[in-house]
């Protein structure tokens, strides 16, 4: 029985590692690349390269002889020379699945983490006070607020959905605008970006990054929200003009933050955002359940399946 070698370029903790393990098929084997260890000394062995965030140059891929696919767990390859992979056959695809669930639960973590000031009262807490009182007049609940989500695409719809449990009253923004029976089943108004930022008491972000939506959120967007406004980006730190949004945030330009995304992963030990207290911040987790990644692991090794199986891979990259 001939055997296939999947590359998982993310040095991995054991725990994660196990769980990747319990997903393979029959006839494959695992390698997991060692943290420092090169790309250039793991892809030779690959037949499938699974990647999450590990940059993938196009000069990666003169080592890869026996390379058949290159398999995101997520949907974001911004690091990954399609064209290079393109130009040696090599296609590149991506895995939805496993990720809106987990995404449009931690858009709620962060708007409820900063609505009843979790830091604070968590950090009172621990260090022997007790603010029964003293939060309370910058404490807000979601019921009634005008929630904007930008891009109600696959996880933006998630979100919309867990939004009408709280009563939030959501408006939204798209390039394109969804069905008028989408629209009736969230309760979601098409209006402009503009009148998004303007309106918006909570306003989510859910693009994908590219040259038209770096920096989407800067200096001129920020001046235009309310003063008691919160942002929210579960989806690509670059969509965030973070310079421009510490200064708001310092200035009390919005009211806060709630990030799980940004400009550089990690970011750098010395950033202002962590010197703020009205941002509430997560390392990129918010689709980082056992749950999410079961599922991407099912669904990136049935891609590969169908690539041995002589039928083209889904969710491809055009390069």
């Amino acid at each position: 029985m001939t055997r296939y070698t999947v590359v998982y370029l993310e040095p991995v903790p054991e725990d994660v590692a196990g769980i990747v393990r319990s997903r393979l098929p029959e006839g494959f084997d695992l390698i997991i690349r060692r943290a420092g260890e090169p790309v250039e000394a793991v892809l030779p062995q690959a037949d499938f390269a699974l990647v999450a965030t590990t940059p993938l140059p196009g000069s990666a891929f003169a080592s890869a002889p026996r390379l058949r696919l290159v398999q995101h767990q997520g949907v974001g390859y911004n690091q990954t020379d399609v064209g290079a992979a393109a130009a040696r056959g090599i296609p590149v695809a991506l895995c939805p699945a496993g990720t809106s669930i987990g995404v449009a639960e931690h858009v709620f973590l962060l708007i409820l983490a900063l609505y009843k000031r979790l830091r604070e009262a968590d950090g009172s807490m621990r260090q022997g006070m007790f603010f029964q009182w003293e939060l309370r007049s910058r404490s807000f609940e979601m019921y009634g607020k005008t929630m904007a989500i930008i891009g109600l695409g696959r996880i933006g719809r998630e979100v919309a959905k867990r939004s009408q449990a709280f009563g939030l009253r959501l408006i939204y923004s798209d390039l394109h605008r969804a069905p008028a029976e989408v629209e009736r089943d969230y309760g979601a108004t098409f209006v402009s970006f503009e009148e998004c930022l303007v309106r918006s008491d909570i306003l989510s972000l859910h693009l994908p990054l590219t040259q038209a939506t770096h920096h989407l959120i800067g200096r001129q967007e920020l001046s235009r929200m309310k003063p008691a406004a919160v942002l929210i980006n579960t989806a690509r730190g670059p969509l965030v003009d973070e310079i421009a949004l510490v200064e708001a945030l310092q200035s009390r330009q919005i009211a806060g933050a709630g990030l799980d995304v940004y400009e550089a992963e990690p970011p750098p030990q010395d950033h202002p955002l962590f010197r703020l207290e009205n941002v509430v911040l997560t390392p990129h987790i918010a689709a980082g359940t056992r749950d999410a990644l079961v599922a991407k692991m099912d669904a990136c090794f049935e891609n590969m399946q169908r690539i041995i199986r002589g039928e083209p891979p889904v969710d491809l990259v055009a390069g």
